[in-house]
């Protein structure tokens, strides 16, 4: 059983603030709404990013140096729970649109491989592989 949340992809990709604030509004949920919308855990869910958007290659899968992956990384690890949950830290990225995400679409596959971004990004941020079992809180 799946127990975890995705925080979709905008429209476009953000830029590193529009994503932290865009994810941040999972972490406090949305309590003037009707019915209200609960806080989120930060163990329970994932930040997302396009890795290729249209006719472009996104640094997220050729330049991690240059990613938002790379701006928001600090936050991602250490988002602090805000009603719901008590360890801090997302469960990580979640990336979007790979290989050939349309007919007109580019592809990233080689020479557009990702090693330069997801790659270096999961060397980076030490992500295990095999992934472990999801934290609970």
């Amino acid at each position: 059983m799946l127990d975890y949340a995705n925080a979709m992809v905008p429209n476009k990709q953000p830029s590193a603030s529009t994503a932290t604030a865009n994810w941040q509004e999972h972490l406090d949920g949305k309590p003037t709404y009707s019915p209200p919308i609960p806080p989120l855990a930060p163990a329970k869910f994932t930040g997302s990013l396009y890795i290729a958007e249209g006719s472009q290659v996104r640094p997220e899968c050729t330049d991690f140096a240059n990613s938002v992956q790379h701006a928001t990384g600090s936050w991602v690890q250490n988002a602090a729970p805000n009603g719901a949950g008590t360890s801090a830290g997302l469960l990580g990225f979640m990336f979007w649109a790979a290989e050939k995400p349309s007919t007109r679409g580019v592809t990233t596959v080689p020479p557009n491989g990702c090693a330069g971004g997801v790659g270096a990004g999961a060397t980076a941020f030490s992500a295990p592989v095999p992934m472990p079992p999801l934290r609970q809180s």
